[in-house]
This record gives C-alpha cells, sequence and structure tokens, in this order.
C-alpha cells in the first residue's frame, strides 16, 4: 500500500469497484480498500437485478442463480396479481450469486490497474481547511495516512466517512427499512418468478419477498419500516411467522441482516475532494430497496468525473458537483424521486385500500403502458388516492 493516490475508494462493494476500474481505466492511480476479510461476503442483499444490468457488464452465466421471467404481487387479502417483465422492471432480470458478481467486479478493477486491500478499515477523514485530502486507516494491525487527490465514499448505508467529511449521512428511523432475510431450499416455489407480499400485518410499511436461487432454493426475506420495530414485532419476528406459515418444511442454510434506506438522496454527493456513491449516497430505491445497478451507475459516473477534474486540476465541490448533477438528472434519478412519492403514498395504505388498488391493476393491460400512465389508470379506479399526497401531481407530469 502506497501512502498517496490520485484516487481513493473507501468500499469495495458494486459502486466502488465501478469507481476504481473507471479510473484505473483513465490512466490514474487509485486504490480500494474494504474493511471486511473478503469481497461479496457477507451478503446483504436480495441480490435481484434487471436487464439494464447489461449496461455495465455482460452477464457470466456462473454469477446467475436464476433467470427471471415475471414477478407477482401478493395483495393482503391473498389476491395475487401477475406482472411481466415490461411492468416489473428491475425486479424482473436475473438473481446474482453476490458473492461470486462482487469479486468479478473487483478482479476487473484490480485488473484494470486498481490496487485493492481488505481487511482494511477507514478511521477518520484527513481533512484541511474543510478540504478532504485523503484517510486514516487501519491496514495489517498499523494506522496510517493514505493522501488522495479525491476520496470516493462507497462504504454503504451505514457511511461514516461522510459525516468525518462534515456530511450527515444517517437515514432517519423512519426512512429505515431494517431487513432479515433467510436463504431457504427445499421450499416449493416457480423458480422463474419473483414474489413479493403485502400487506400492513405481514410487512408494516414494507413487503416480504421470494427470490428464487436455483429450484426449490431461494432468499425469503422481509423488510419494515424501523419505526415499526418492538419487542415481539421485529423482522425477524414477521419473517418467522410468514415462513411457518409458508414453507413449514423448508430448510434455512443462511441468515442475513441489514438495512436499506428509503428516504431521498443526500442533498449533495460531493464536497472539495469528496464524491459520495451507491447507498453511502442513499440512491437505493426507495419504493423496492433495489440498489446495485443504482450502485454501479454512481460509481462509474463518480470514477469518470473524478479521472476528468483530477486531468483538469480542479477538485473543488464546484467541479465535481457534475457528478452530482447528472446522476440527479438522469433516468435513475428521476425514478428515484418518482418512487418515493409513490412509496410515500403506499405506506398510508390501509390493507383495504391496497386490496382495492390491487385489484384495479388486475383491469390493465400492463405490458401496453407505462408508469405514469398505469398511475392515471389507478386513479380513475380509486379517485381518493389524489388525495392521500399533494405532489402525486409530480409523478403524472
Amino acid at each position: 500500500m502506497n501512502d498517496y493516490y490520485d484516487v481513493l475508494i473507501i468500499g469495495g462493494g458494486p459502486g466502488g469497484a465501478m469507481a476504481g476500474k473507471t479510473v484505473a481505466e483513465a490512466g490514474l492511480s487509485c486504490c480500494i480498500i474494504e474493511k471486511r476479510p473478503a469481497i461479496g461476503t457477507p451478503v446483504r442483499c436480495a441480490e435481484g437485478v434487471g436487464q439494464e444490468i447489461f449496461d455495465f457488464i455482460d452477464l457470466d452465466p456462473k454469477w446467475v442463480s436464476a433467470k427471471i421471467r415475471g414477478a407477482e404481487l401478493v395483495a393482503p387479502n391473498g389476491q395475487v396479481i401477475e406482472l411481466g417483465s415490461k411492468i416489473a422492471g428491475n425486479e424482473v432480470g436475473y438473481v446474482l450469486d453476490r458473492k461470486m458478481f462482487d469479486r468479478e467486479l473487483i478482479w476487473r478493477a484490480a485488473k484494470a490497474g486498481c490496487e485493492v486491500y481488505v481487511k482494511t478499515r477507514a478511521v477518520d477523514a484527513i481533512r484541511e481547511d474543510g478540504v478532504v485530502k485523503g484517510a486514516r486507516v487501519e491496514y495489517a494491525g498499523e494506522l496510517r495516512n493514505i493522501s488522495a487527490k479525491i476520496v470516493i465514499a462507497a462504504d454503504g448505508i451505514e457511511s461514516k466517512f461522510a459525516r468525518w467529511c462534515g456530511i450527515d449521512s444517517t437515514v432517519p428511523m423512519n426512512e429505515l427499512e431494517t431487513c432479515v432475510e433467510y436463504l431457504m431450499t427445499d421450499i416449493d416455489i416457480d423458480s422463474s418468478v419473483n414474489v413479493f407480499y403485502l400487506g400492513n400485518e405481514l410487512a408494516p410499511e414494507g413487503y416480504v419477498w421470494i427470490f428464487p436461487k436455483g429450484e426449490r432454493t431461494a432468499n425469503v426475506g422481509i423488510g419494515i419500516s424501523g419505526k415499526k420495530c418492538r419487542d415481539g414485532s421485529r423482522p425477524k419476528d414477521y419473517l418467522d411467522r410468514f415462513v411457518q406459515q409458508k414453507f413449514p418444511d423448508g430448510k434455512i442454510i443462511e441468515l442475513i441482516v441489514g438495512g436499506v434506506s428509503a428516504c431521498r438522496p443526500l442533498a449533495t454527493t460531493v464536497a472539495d475532494g469528496l464524491m459520495i456513491v451507491g447507498d453511502a449516497a442513499r440512491v437505493s430505491d426507495p419504493l423496492t430497496g433495489g440498489g446495485i445497478l443504482n450502485a454501479m451507475y454512481t460509481g462509474k459516473l463518480a470514477g469518470a468525473v473524478a479521472s476528468e477534474c483530477i486531468k483538469e486540476g480542479d477538485l473543488t465541490a464546484a467541479a465535481l458537483k457534475k457528478y452530482d448533477v447528472v446522476w440527479r438528472e438522469s433516468a435513475m434519478g428521476k425514478g428515484i424521486e418518482r418512487n418515493y412519492q409513490i412509496k410515500e403514498i403506499m405506506i398510508r395504505l390501509s390493507d383495504q385500500k391496497m386490496n382495492s388498488i390491487l385489484s384495479s391493476v388486475q383491469k390493465l393491460d400492463l405490458e401496453r403502458i407505462g408508469t405514469k400512465e398505469i398511475v392515471k389508470e389507478l386513479i380513475k379506479f380509486n379517485p381518493w388516492l389524489l388525495k392521500e399526497i399533494n405532489s402525486l401531481k409530480k409523478i403524472l407530469g
């Protein structure tokens, strides 16, 4: 490990790996540090991605646990709504093997010339007159200072590095989805369909998911609002009740816990000498919780803008702001804002109203119309929706 790099990246997930590969391919020196002893573990993700993944990488079959052709929504009253690929969007495509996939991304970054160090933890930011100049890290049992022209924070939802740099990255408790997931086997499932169960009794302000990982094997998990957690009503309590009813003879072979932000992104994702990507920037989808592709997109974009600014010799927040502006104006950024508004509606719905909406969905030709048209049509059947939130008009454009 050197004492200086053009770019230092905190975190070795998909966002950090894409940033490192992009910077290295631009001919600059860079280093990724990852606090865990191995890339890709533990998996804290349902592992689903949409077809958009091909915008970043060609999938090797060995990284794919299941190819998904559709999705199902199960209403609180048990009604099942089948969604084809067009409307199901990012939840239709593939369920990855994240352990293999994340390692492949890191290997590609390393092959491009980016150095990678695991079991290496950032313990503080190095700042001079408010400008980020690097990080103090713990490596091989020793503390050392690593200087960099730009630091990219890709350290996940629990990101501390941004806070050390003066940016409050804390996710509000009422907008934090607390999650528990089992990897289960010996269960009866359709291995090509992702299933989502809705309902306040089942998963308050969240949902239960079943994401296939192959024949008779799936990620079975739940996310609920942090403000709904209490003794006897924590995510694991809800999930255990669901599993006992749905898969009483299934075998649990892994237990995964974590959190997902369901809030708006950070107000700013840049500062002098600093860029923030992926879950650290809170760019996971506030409606579904999906974050893999958003992390890859922001990581790649941050790497490109960082490389450009370094070559131009301007490391100020004003120069790096191009990254912040581009991702907010992208389809991803607009989708996050739209889905945040939809999420705000969904969490206020009673089970009765949720049943009414999903019953209306059954009447729509979902393969022929887009999201805006679907919302408009749903309002025709459920005019009370317009009263749920004033900013719904923004969704409709």
